[in-house]
């Protein structure tokens, strides 16, 4: 390793710390790591230097993790004063990438600013590159280089190649106003004075950055550059132009004026350049789909120059919508698409038509060709069409008619996407028709005959297709076809796959055969398991698709034999676990499912046995002697059964809300249908408290749904439906026949919980897939070498408890939610006592304290004192939960435990046995007895 003799073993050792980093990423180990590192720096040749300058650089997110700051600096600064100007100008570099650990080193400022002057260019680079970062990092830094660079760059002497350099370094000059205001003054002044084409796009686009990050100089950097984007003849800057602006219109779109976007599109109808017509056109479909369309649109009515002025947009994108330049075509209906999606206004409704014949015509284009290029406007076109059918529901038939037409005669490739967007349409919108099955099973038959590279992917596609658009069960006919392709054609990874598709779109009685057929062609038991508990769920979903409204004897052993399926199912689930893959989200929603189904059970079975003891003769006479009219309904008031069920109900909710709570990486569609099944719950027991045990005082408000929410699934729409139905039941016998009959609310139930069963439930993405991976470990400080050991304490004293904890993610960071601030959870217990039984405050018997902390780089870290002034062992738990940027609280976990002895302190030790020798015993007995009694 770094001991060894021989140079290249030295830099093996070097280069191979960050995978160390990655895998330790704690303080202890990354704070001797570097200072090993340091040394290294110090006394190795120029080529280690490299190697740790290059580690440095890869771990920069690690350097806050250094404990001892002062003596790593020491290490890499003794090489600033060697005579080799190689040596010193890693060194900077080495300064540069630490700036953010030390960005107020004063030494560091002297010698960047030293090296500045120097002789040597790869020394001076160096220092441009330190300087760039330290004015990042510090305020102090930056307003004592900016007149240093400043002269630099305006001196005869500096060459230009350097200048080019120099100039990047003033993007970091918006530490406060007045350096800010300067900056740009001398930008403005470079721009005039120096009109090479290199320097006024360096210039230009620095101008930018500073404006971007300065915020205030927003609208007088789009109005500059649209002036270069106008007047400069040059291509090289028109395109520099165009990016800046693309830029600005991505970061801060609310500070363009109906001016600005009027200008870009005169620019853009003038230039004869397809490539600059290109760029303008990304800026301006960049912009239509924000806030900046709505301020173009709503021009002051009365004014015929603006009204005027507000169709140059239009007529651009309708002219660029039939381009021969399919980018071109792409952005111009990707204008028309989000002008007709957040504009109302009845003059621009015409637009919807130019958007459908412009996607239209697209398709037709872009389908038949499968370069990388047709394929990238193809998904463009695909996206535009979802969102103007999300949009404007009107319009889903013309836009599947197209896409169905075209699907025939399209590339594989092509095929693919369009499947794609299909199947995302008819999700929001039923607009498939059981008529255009026919089509789809003819193209399936002919896919599953070809021997195209993207037959297996198309095969996948097209039968979600197939199990969007059949909203009901599967006929016989089409589950024949799909079996019989995916025999001759295909492999047993894309079976699974349209197995799951069929899972999660209801399917049941299609997936259990595919899973069946699966069964024997996996090489793992773990992967049998896996599969043989998807088999026996799918086939408990389709024993309570058999239920049939009004018979509930049969409805009891419907649901009994899809409970034993569930039991089987469960049971094979948990033997597929493994340590790294838990599989604790399919578990707890298996789980809950299976209790879900016996409370349902439950529930009808009360219900008819209370049928078989109706009201006595005599109840309307208790009811007005007791003044509770409940009594009328004779028994089932005062039984504890129907109160049992609802509490129940309510607590199946709250573990849902658990579950949906511990979900941090599930996407959205298998949160919302986790969130519909503690729905279905609080609608039984709301059902319960209305009809039965409460009437009186129940309220519907909080319960009814809002129509305007946007249903995202075809389960979605179908729960939402018996929830409404349901409610509205409810609600009529409440108000209708008040109090409500036994036998009436007791159908009422009954044919609720059998609504919710018919309904096939969906087993969403999450159950099968995880897309977002994050982790939290935790780490605590004193920490035991044996975990069952105590760490001992004196009862005097409080203990600082130092919990560390690094956020890992996996391949996809941040892709649903991301982490804002972690809430970290710490309790202590007292486990047993070991002095006298004193009556103690219960306060003092234990700890509660919560902390909110920030990671930075995946890191965070915080303290805790803790008081132990009851002897003996004490049983300290510290729980991590995690916030997203919404505020949400998720409780991921992880729970980390370590135990505490706390110890008499010697000196009251002392005192007591003192006290104890000096005193006769009975004295002792009458003190013990006394404080007992206290």
């Amino acid at each position: 390793g770094l001991r060894s003799g021989k140079l290249g073993e030295q830099c093996e050792a070097v280069v191979r710390f960050p995978r160390l980093f990655q895998k330790y990423p704690f303080p202890i180990l990354i704070n001797s790591a570097f200072l090993k590192l340091a040394d290294v720096f110090r006394v190795g040749n120029n080529f280690l230097r490299l190697c740790v300058l290059k580690v440095t650089q890869q771990s920069e997110k690690h350097l806050e993790k250094i404990l001892n700051v002062d003596e790593f600096v020491k290490r890499v600064f003794s090489v600033i004063h060697s005579n080799d100007p190689v040596a010193r100008a890693i060194t900077l570099r080495m300064l540069g990438s630490m700036a953010s650990i030390i960005p107020e080193r004063k030494n560091a400022h002297h010698s960047i600013r030293q090296s500045l002057d120097s002789h040597d260019n790869v020394e001076v680079e160096a220092a441009i590159f330190a300087a760039a970062n330290f004015s990042a990092q510090s305020k102090d830094f930056a307003v004592g280089i900016c007149n240093k660079i400043s002269e630099m760059i305006q001196g005869l002497a500096t060459p230009v190649d350097l200048k080019l350099k120099l100039i990047p370094i003033l993007q970091h000059m918006h530490h406060d106003a007045s350096l800010a205001s300067s900056s740009r003054q001398l930008l403005q002044q470079l721009v005039t004075s120096y009109p090479s084409t290199k320097m006024v796009i360096v210039t230009l686009h620095t101008f930018t950055l500073l404006a971007a990050s300065s915020l205030v100089d927003i609208p007088k950097q789009i109005q500059l550059l649209l002036q270069y984007l106008k007047n400069d003849p040059r291509k090289a800057v028109k395109r520099l132009a165009i990016q800046d602006l693309k830029l600005l219109a991505n970061k801060t779109p609310h500070t363009w004026s109906r001016e600005n976007i009027q200008a870009l599109c005169e620019s853009a109808l003038h230039t004869p350049y397809d490539s600059l017509k290109l760029g303008m056109l990304s800026v301006l479909s960049t912009l239509s789909g924000t806030i900046a369309i709505k301020q173009y649109f709503s021009s002051a009515p009365g004014t015929a120059a603006t009204t005027a002025r507000s169709f140059d947009l239009v007529k651009l994108a309708q002219e660029c919508c039939y381009h021969t330049n399919r980018g071109i075509a792409a952005h111009g209906v990707r204008i028309l698409t989000n002008i007709s999606a957040s504009c109302q206004e009845k003059d621009l409704l015409p637009l919807e038509q130019d958007a459908v014949f412009g996607l239209e015509a697209l398709l037709v284009l872009c389908s038949q060709d499968d370069s990388p290029g047709a394929q990238a406007t193809l998904k463009i076109t695909l996206t535009c069409m979802v969102k103007l059918v999300k949009c404007r529901p009107h319009l889903s038939q013309s836009v599947v008619e197209s896409l169905l037409t075209q699907l025939h005669s399209a590339q594989d490739a092509a095929r693919i996407l369009m499947c794609h967007c299909l199947a995302a349409i008819a999700m929001q919108l039923p607009v498939l028709a059981d008529g255009m099955l026919g089509d789809l099973m003819d193209l399936y038959k002919l896919i599953g005959r070809s021997t195209t590279d993207k037959k297996q992917e198309l095969l996948v596609s097209l039968a979600t297709v197939i199990f969007v658009s059949s909203q009901k069960a599967l006929s016989s006919e089409i589950k024949t076809v799909i079996k019989q392709q995916l025999e001759n054609a295909s492999n047993g990874w894309t079976a699974y796959r349209i197995a799951r598709q069929a899972s999660r779109m209801g399917n049941h009685d299609m997936a259990r055969e595919l899973y069946q057929s699966l069964l024997t062609q996996v090489a793992s038991e773990h992967f049998y398991f896996w599969l043989n508990s998807l088999k026996e769920f799918s086939h408990a979903e389709q024993c309570l698709a058999g239920l049939q409204e009004d018979n509930y004897s049969s409805a009891l052993s419907c649901i009994a034999e899809a409970l034993k399926s569930y039991h089987k199912g469960i049971a094979s689930l948990t033997a597929a676990s493994t340590p790294l893959n838990p599989l604790s989200f399919q578990c707890g929603f298996v789980k809950l499912r299976i209790d879900l189904l016996q409370a349902f059970s439950q529930l009808i079975c009360t219900c008819n046995s209370l049928k078989t003891s109706p009201p006595p003769a005599i109840a309307t006479t208790i009811a007005m002697t007791s003044g509770n009219d409940l009594q009328r309904c004779g028994r089932i008031s005062n039984q504890a059964c129907m109160k049992h069920s609802m509490e129940e109900f309510r607590n199946l909710a709250t573990r849902y809300g658990d579950l949906y709570q511990s979900s941090f990486d599930a996407d959205s569609a298998t949160l919302r249908n986790v969130e519909l099944q503690q729905q279905s719950c609080l609608l039984i027991s709301h059902a319960i408290e209305a009809l039965i045990l409460d009437p009186e005082s129940v309220s519907f408000q909080e319960y009814s749904s809002n129509g305007t929410a946007q249903v995202e699934s075809e389960y979605e729409r179908r729960m939402m439906s018996v929830f409404n139905h349901v409610l509205e039941e409810v609600e009529s016998l409440n108000r209708k026949y008040a109090p409500v009959s036994y036998l009436a609310s007791n159908t009422c139930l009954c044919d609720a919980v059998i609504a919710l069963l018919k309904v096939p439930l969906s087993f969403q993405r999450y159950f099968f897939q995880k897309l977002q991976s994050t982790s939290i470990k935790l780490a605590l400080s004193p920490s035991p070498r044996n975990p069952a050991e105590p760490i001992a304490v004196q009862n005097n004293q409080q203990l600082a408890l130092k919990v560390e904890g690094v956020v890992q993610h996996g391949s996809k960071p941040g892709l649903f939610r991301k982490i804002q601030s972690v809430c970290l959870n710490v309790s202590s217990v007292l486990q047993s006592k070991s002095g006298q039984d004193y009556k103690i405050p219960i306060d003092n018997m234990t700890n509660e304290m919560e902390q909110r902390v920030e990671p930075h780089n995946d890191y965070f870290s915080t303290q805790f004192l803790l008081n132990f002034v009851v002897l003996g062992t004490h049983n300290i738990t510290v729980e991590s939960s995690v916030i997203d940027s919404n505020g949400i609280v998720w409780k991921t976990g992880p729970k980390t435990t370590i135990f505490v002895k706390s110890l008499e302190d010697p000196y009251s030790q002392q005192v007591r046995l003192q006290q104890q020798q000096g005193q006769p015993p009975s004295q002792q007995q009458q003190q013990r007895t006394a404080y007992s009694r206290f």
